[in-house]
């Protein structure tokens, strides 16, 4: 339970350790397995960074290519071949693979070379255990023709591939055929089995009519194994990275082969090759995120050891893809916002100021008017009714130049009753609706005093806060003026009724009579009927006319005053 507590707190101490180098892993001998390998180089985009013992390694955002240099340390321990592993970008380990080689050679009659076909192996045969009495071998067959000018074969099994490979490559059941043309029968060239021929030289089994060679001859091997040690394979067991070893069947004892004939070739074949010394590794487009570089041994026949070594780095995020970033930018995009908020709101704030200012200048101007208006001319016209009365009273005058005198009296106050009338329209006090009921009330008061005729009001409660523009005003008081005319003048009424309803937003002003009456249908609109339904439909209201002989009339204008006129 301890044991297990160890290995969980050390996983999870690397974790969080983010960038920091893991603590070197002991050997079972208490040796530091981690100093047996390196990392030598680490470059991003082709610029090297450099490595510092117990530093945090933060690379530069979306690195187009990684490259780890790494390698067996200096020591006379350390490993040939290594794996290595990309901890948080992939899962399982891998090692640059090499391969080793067996290749058929053709020679002419003089024993000179005239083509070569090699075939390859490369990485490691499918379940390999470490192992060659444990480990599958491959089958393996293939053709070739014999080319013109030939007349021999011999085969090398050989190491002599890149310089750096390590491993070991073992063949048996090695069978060369000649095959026939037209179905008949095929000939065995050369048959190498766990039955092959061969002898004992120095306590060493070696087959007959192969031979040895290389730099290190000693790599070349037969081994043997299965049951009883009856399976015998030629075996290259390259541990040297600077030399080479081969097998090959003996020149002088080449394979007899006729031009244009297929040969088939089968074997058996198992293996496990990789590179020794300094190697490279590129990753490409690594995402953000935190990293491990893991180096880790392998013997020679391809089994995990236990040295190790590691290096952590984070790729961090761009800039524009960071929390901060986008942050800044919803700042800015909400500071925009509000600036562009404002500077609408400023730019409406002005336009509503200019427009107060204009209607205040207005407003002064129509009160300089109105009081003109009631100073200067009201004195002037009464002033003329006056003079007029006066000379009505002038006996020395004739009849009719006093009947000409009165004529001008009442002119003169009808003017001043028109005067008033537009004063009170001009002046901006009256602008709301208290204003235009109580003149309303005024004016058919003053003319049923003048025609004798008995009235009726019933007038709602309209609120004083309420604005009705100058023109609406002088409209409404137009059309409810010639309702009331028509009365006096044709209705033959003795009592007239003025009604004024406030509902919403809508005002309506109704005038009704009990006189005689007439049929709408049937008589002709005159100007004073058209009048008032023009005023009323450049108000957006409406006027309508209710009558019925013997049944008096009812004139109703109906109008919504919206807020904001």
């Amino acid at each position: 339970m301890s044991a297990l507590f160890r290995i969980a707190s050390f996983g999870l101490g690397c974790l969080l350790g983010g960038l920091s180098q893991c603590p070197a892993v002991e050997s079972p001998k208490g040796g530091r397995t981690d100093q047996l390998l390196e990392i030598r180089s680490l470059s991003v985009n082709g610029q090297p960074i450099p490595l510092r013992p117990g530093s945090r390694l933060r690379l530069s955002p979306t690195p187009r290519n990684i490259a780890f240099g790494f390698g067996s340390a200096n020591s006379p321990h350390a490993p040939l071949r290594v794996r290595f592993k990309l901890d948080g970008f992939e899962d399982n380990w891998r090692e640059i693979s090499s391969d080793l080689s067996i290749s058929f050679r053709f020679i002419d009659a003089n024993q000179d070379p005239v083509s070569e076909k090699v075939f390859r192996a490369a990485g490691q045969t499918a379940g390999w255990t470490g192992a060659l009495d444990t480990s599958p071998f491959v089958h393996r067959r293939e053709t070739i023709l014999v080319p013109a000018g030939a007349k021999g074969l011999w085969v090398c099994v050989s190491s002599a591939g890149p310089p750096s490979t390590v491993g070991i490559y073992a063949i048996t059941n090695l069978v060369v055929t000649s095959l026939a043309p037209n179905h008949q029968p095929a000939t065995v060239l050369l048959r190498w089995d766990s039955n092959a021929k061969g002898g004992f030289v120095g306590g060493e089994w070696f087959p007959a009519d192969w031979t040895r060679s290389g730099i290190r001859i000693s790599m070349a091997k037969i081994t043997q194994f299965g049951p009883n040690q009856q399976i015998k394979a030629l075996t290259l067991l390259d541990n040297d990275p600077y030399a080479h070893a081969e097998w090959t069947t003996r020149k002088e004892a080449a394979l007899a082969v006729s031009p244009g004939s297929l040969l088939l070739l089968e074997w058996d074949e198992a293996f496990s090759l990789g590179l020794a010394g300094p190697l490279v590794v590129n990753y490409t487009e690594l995402p953000a995120g935190f990293y491990r570089f893991r180096v880790n041994e392998l013997t020679l026949l391809g089994l995990p050891g236990e040295a190790e070594t590691s290096l952590a780095f984070e790729v961090p995020l761009s800039f524009w893809r960071t929390p901060w970033f986008w942050g800044l930018v919803l700042l800015l995009c909400l500071s925009a916002t509000a600036g562009v908020h404002r500077y609408f709101a400023w730019q409406q704030m002005r336009r509503e100021l200019a427009r107060l200012e204009s209607q205040r200048a207005l407003e002064h101007e129509r009160v300089r008017i109105a009081r003109d208006i009631h100073d200067d001319l009201g004195a002037r016209v009464t002033q003329i009714s006056l003079v007029s009365g006066l000379a009505q009273s002038d006996h020395t005058l004739s009849v009719k130049a006093r009947a000409e005198f009165n004529t001008i009296s009442g002119m003169a106050r009808e003017l001043v009753s028109a005067l008033y009338e537009t004063v009170w329209a001009v002046n901006p006090e009256n602008d709301n609706l208290d204003a235009l009921g109580n003149y309303v009330c005024q004016m058919v008061d003053n003319l049923c005093d003048r025609a004798q005729l008995r009235r009726r009001f019933r007038v709602a409660e309209l609120p004083r806060d309420f604005p009705v523009s100058s023109h609406v005003r002088h409209n409404l008081i137009m059309a409810v003026k010639e309702a009331v005319h028509n009365v006096i003048k044709h209705a033959k009424a003795s009592e007239l009724s003025v009604y004024v309803d406030w509902e919403g937003t809508t005002l309506t002003i109704g005038v009704q009579d009990g006189g005689c009456g007439f049929e709408p249908a049937n008589t002709a609109v005159g100007n004073g009927l058209a009048n008032m339904r023009r005023r009323l439909e450049y108000l957006g209201g409406t006027c309508s006319i209710q009558s019925e002989r013997s049944r008096g009339t009812t004139v109703s204008f109906r109008v919504n005053l919206k807020p904001s006129a």
